[in-house]
């Protein structure tokens, strides 16, 4: 295993939208194959055709996609090891099922519904801890070990329906070398005779996923703590079929919890807490209800990419935004924690912001342009950048700059009561006047260097100090106590627009004062 070249696989199944510790997983098994100069692949895991749900494998490729993880070999780029769908391979699974039962190694189980609800209800009535069909229950069952040779192959050629089970072995360890967690010991007892293949000949998860995997030559399966019960089984499974020495390597990852910590994060917990956990925003084919997606909340696909590989991993320093590539040279199991990772949307956010500050104004003043247009307020393509400009540090994402710039469409209605009443005095009255003044008779270019210099000049020479009345000044322009550079803001509004909203306010704000 050592000198064979990595290979890892994402193996979702298309049963709805990819849920962010799907995403995580993926993304896991990128950086891991893209570190180590290997291959990722893409398996869509559909042998469950009752949960199939139409338009979820087309989501997961481009959830995958948006996010900016490559597949190397899958259901669109192909590969010598197609096809990538399992329900494709169907009859490929049957032949190796049939090769365990002749080794005795598995066996067919006739067993009704009804047979196996009276068998969990005599278990339950003994107090049995663990209600199992395994080594001891399987004795009073209808199968092939319990049934003459005869008699099972009568009802083999009599198509009666059955199912194919793994035969466990009392008695016996099962070990595996977790990357992630260390060494693990299940005893068989603690494991059922797992159905490998189902009565409509398709297989569970359990072969189809160990068959797939070998042939695929997957050197090592990165995949969620939810699957750690069953990596005993798929060890079993390896051993049965003689395939221990490729066995791949086992990292299985932490969960991800609610916001508090408490518990397994839900659709639930977003849909109360109004965040996404969801890549993309899908909506239910059959009931029409939307969830909602991270794109289309408004994160970049790189912020929401370096959020969720934090969540359970670190790179051992105090760097928190990381490119995709130097989260490839820095990724390492031995930096994935055990314990669960809590699901954080104002890191998420947070992130976002780090990543916007560095995007180009000129890619924000494009997607900001319509969003404006849409909301009512129309600007020129230099306007917008202007506003780009004032508000794009102070956001978290691109559509919030659209709300942020309001005032600068409509003089203010509202004024801050905590800034009338502690800065709105006869000195502050005093300097707008005469800076409103100065402005009227300026004929130059409007710009916030300009502006400054005018200020500062009224200021002087009305003896007054300059940060005596800014907070006045934009109270009076913006109706707020604070925000963004002031200058760059008038510089913007224009001449007339400053001078009309500073006469508003010194006719508006000496009755507030009154009623304050």
């Amino acid at each position: 295993m050592s000198n064979q070249a990595v290979r890892v696989r994402f193996a979702p199944s298309p049963t709805g939208p990819l849920h962010a510790g799907g995403v995580r997983t993926a993304l896991y098994n990128y950086l891991f194959a893209r570190q180590t100069g290997g291959q990722m692949l893409l398996r869509i895991e559909d042998t469950d055709q009752t949960r199939y749900v139409p338009g979820a494998e087309a989501y997961i490729l481009e959830a995958l996609q948006w996010l900016g993880i490559e597949i190397d070999e899958g259901p669109e780029t192909g590969g010598p090891h197609a096809p990538y769908r399992q329900s494709e391979r169907k009859e490929m699974y049957r032949a190796y099922a049939e090769r365990l039962v002749q080794e005795g190694k598995a066996y067919y189980a006739f067993d009704t519904a009804e047979e196996l609800d009276a068998m969990r209800k005599r278990l339950e009535a003994a107090k049995v801890a663990a209600v199992q069909y395994n080594a001891i229950t399987r004795m009073e069952m209808t199968n092939s070990i319990t049934l003459p040779a005869e008699e099972t192959q009568a009802r083999l050629a009599s198509g009666e329906p059955y199912v194919i089970r793994m035969k466990i072995m009392p008695k016996e360890d099962i070990r595996f070398n977790d990357l992630i967690r260390g060494w693990v010991v299940v005893h068989s007892s603690q494991i059922d005779d797992k159905v490998l293949l189902k009565s409509d000949g398709m297989p569970t998860y359990h072969l189809a996923n160990i068959v797939d995997d070998h042939l695929m030559g997957i050197t090592h399966v990165i995949r969620g703590e939810e699957w750690l019960p069953s990596a005993p089984l798929h060890v079993l499974l390896y051993r049965y079929f003689g395939w221990e020495s490729t066995m791949p390597q086992f990292a299985h990852l932490p969960l991800l919890l609610k916001p508090d910590g408490n518990g397994k994060l839900s659709k639930r917990d977003a849909d109360l807490g109004g965040f996404p956990i969801f890549p993309l925003e899908w909506t239910d084919p059959v009931t029409g209800d939307k969830a909602r997606g991270f794109r289309e909340e408004g994160y970049m696909p790189e912020a929401t990419a370096n959020f969720l590989a934090l969540l359970g991993w670190n790179a051992g320093t105090e760097q928190e935004v990381f490119s995709m590539d130097e989260m490839i040279k820095a990724f390492s199991f031995d930096r994935v924690h055990k314990a669960g990772a809590r699901f954080d949307i104002n890191k998420a956010n947070w992130f976002n912001q780090q990543y916007l500050k560095h995007r180009s104004e000129e890619s924000i003043r494009e997607e900001v342009l319509p969003l404006l247009a849409s909301n009512g307020l129309q600007v020129t393509s230099g306007q917008a950048g202007q506003i780009v400009h004032l508000l794009k540090d102070r956001v978290h994402f691109v559509k919030e700059i659209v709300e942020e710039s309001r005032f600068l469409f409509a003089a203010p209605e509202e004024y801050d009561q905590d800034v009338v009443v502690k800065k709105w005095n006869e000195e502050s009255v005093s300097a707008i006047t005469g800076f409103k003044e100065a402005l009227e008779k300026y004929e130059g270019d409007f710009v916030a260097d300009q502006i400054k210099t005018i200020l500062s000049g009224t200021m002087e020479a009305l003896g007054i100090k300059m940060g005596k009345v800014m907070q006045a000044l934009r109270l009076a322009v913006t109706g707020a106590g604070a925000g963004p550079d002031l200058m760059i803001i008038m510089e913007i509004l224009g001449k007339a627009e400053v001078v009309n909203r500073l006469q508003i306010a010194l006719d508006r704000l000496p009755a507030q004062i009154r009623l304050a």
